[in-house]
């Protein structure tokens, strides 16, 4: 099953709907179906079609036009070094590239730029590409080369079947897209919006003022945002944000600081917030904490719900899910192991090494984590982000949530630094928003964990190393804590 079927389907059923806003471009669904045609009239047979620029009303179209062709459709951090955007090109061609940017590439073909593509002259058919590529996302590691993940269309499509009702969206609706093209969710959020008839409201450059404005302007009832994303927006806004036709607000990408969703919950009570936990390999969501879940431990007294504000939520009904230990047992309530996952939507595959799925079709996140005794999983951290103390296994994200819940405290990590006698010794990079010492830090995390989490270095920053999808980059602050 081809995603493209998406597409058609939308322009069949609701071809007038509005379904993309971009700057002052609005294109109906019957316009994007047509849109995706021009992009798949310029491809040619064993072409991918590398997407190089911000959000654009261009970007829908060639996700769906590349389907149409029976390619694959490969979105590309425009962030990266030209050395990077050099290479990570090498490794698409052959291929068409979509851009608005100056490019002289000998191994590409044809380089496209989105104010080119118009008119629509395709004839043919989406192929019946059962098990084949859809989309090559090129992974946000901090070392090394980035692996290419592989999703497949029916990865793809029983996500969306498995998570979004067709024309479910009012034709009222409108989603605000903030987060970068070449990220999962910015996939997943074309796809799911199209399915449900929900009009896409694009956001080429995310800054909170901007969000707020475009919010407002375009009547937006939706919107997913990573969590540096919300924080912002609600420093931005004080006690005052009126957007009465906001109705839902899902985030993830990385790990939501307590006190953030509980001043947004605040500011914005009428709004359902959902914290959709996934990975690139997973074809997005397969946990969910959802809007009955936030209030439910927003005004709990009993400690053990009220820290379900701090969970991924229980995973979706397609999803199965298991925690084991480093030895692969399976592991109890509250003991912390490697999160596993299994369903049709999990590809774990990448290109040039294969599927690394086990022989029962099980994934490993490589996220570590626990669920409670009511089936909440809770993200401890990346297994690679353990901190190994004389040969103690310590998680950053137990430390983090002690020193985190100060008031003089606006964001920590924790880290691995070099200790002579235990190898391994825990290093804390700190931003504050009122006077603390390292005393008092120190005596915070003593009153509750063991002698051994003391940090033994505790590096003051006025922000925290993000990269724009919202993912923590350790490795740099591990590298200003060694200097």
């Amino acid at each position: 099953m081809n995603i493209h079927l998406i597409l058609q389907m939308a322009a069949d059923a609701m071809g007038h709907r509005e379904a993309i806003v971009a700057g002052k471009t609005r294109l109906t669904f019957e316009e994007l179906g047509r849109a995706a045609k021009v992009v798949a009239s310029h491809i040619h047979t064993g072409e991918r079609v590398g997407y190089f620029t911000e959000n654009h009303q261009v970007m829908p179209a060639a996700l769906f036009g590349a389907a149409l062709a029976g390619t694959q459709f490969v979105p590309m951090n425009y962030r990266l070094s030209s050395d990077q955007i050099e290479a990570q090109l090498a490794r698409i061609a052959p291929a068409v590239v979509i851009t608005d940017r100056d490019m002289h590439v000998d191994n590409i073909r044809d380089i496209l730029p989105v104010d080119a593509l118009t008119g629509d002259h395709y004839e043919g058919e989406a192929p019946d590409v059962d098990g084949g590529v859809a989309v090559e996302l090129f992974t946000s590691g901090t070392t090394g080369e980035p692996k290419s993940a592989i999703l497949k269309h029916d990865n793809l499509m029983a996500y969306i079947f498995g998570t979004v009702e067709f024309m479910s969206a009012e034709e009222n609706e409108a989603a605000l897209l903030a987060v970068p093209p070449y990220h999962i969710a910015g996939i997943a959020a074309v796809l799911s919006s199209t399915y449900a008839g929900r009009k896409m409201v694009q956001l080429p450059h995310f800054t909170a003022e901007a969000w707020i404005d475009l919010a407002k302007r375009e009547n937006v009832t939706n919107a997913f945002l990573v969590p540096t994303m919300l924080q912002r927006i609600v420093e931005l806004a004080g006690e005052d944000l009126d957007l009465p036709l906001l109705k839902n607000v899902a985030y993830g990408g990385g790990k939501m600081p307590r006190q953030t969703i509980e001043a947004a919950m605040k500011l914005l009570p009428h709004v359902n917030f959902t914290n959709a936990y996934g990975l690139t390999e997973t074809s997005a969501t397969i946990c969910m904490l959802g809007p009955d879940d936030h209030r439910e431990a927003f005004t709990s007294k009993d400690p053990a719900i009220k820290r379900r504000l701090g969970s991924a939520g229980m995973p979706i009904p397609s999803i199965e899910l298991q925690i084991r230990s480093e030895e692969g047992a399976l592991c109890g309530a509250e003991e912390t192991g490697l999160v596993w996952v299994r369903g049709d939507q999990v590809s774990g595959e990448y290109k040039g090494l294969g599927s690394q799925l086990d022989a029962d079709g099980w994934f490993l996140t490589k996220d570590r984590g626990f669920v409670d005794a009511g089936g909440y999983l809770f993200i401890d951290g990346r297994a690679d982000d353990v901190i190994v103390r004389g040969g103690e296994n310590i998680s950053p994200g137990e430390i983090e949530d002690v020193v985190r819940a100060h008031a003089a405290i606006k964001d920590v990590a924790a880290v691995a630094v070099a200790d002579v006698e235990w190898g391994e010794a825990v290093g804390l990079a700190v931003v504050c928003t009122g006077d603390i010492s390292d005393d008092e830090i120190c005596a915070m995390v003593k009153s509750q964990l063991r002698s051994s989490r003391l940090p033994s270095v505790i590096h003051r920053m006025d922000e925290l190393p993000y990269n724009e999808t919202g993912k923590l980059l350790r490795r740099v602050i591990r590298d200003q804590l060694a200097n």
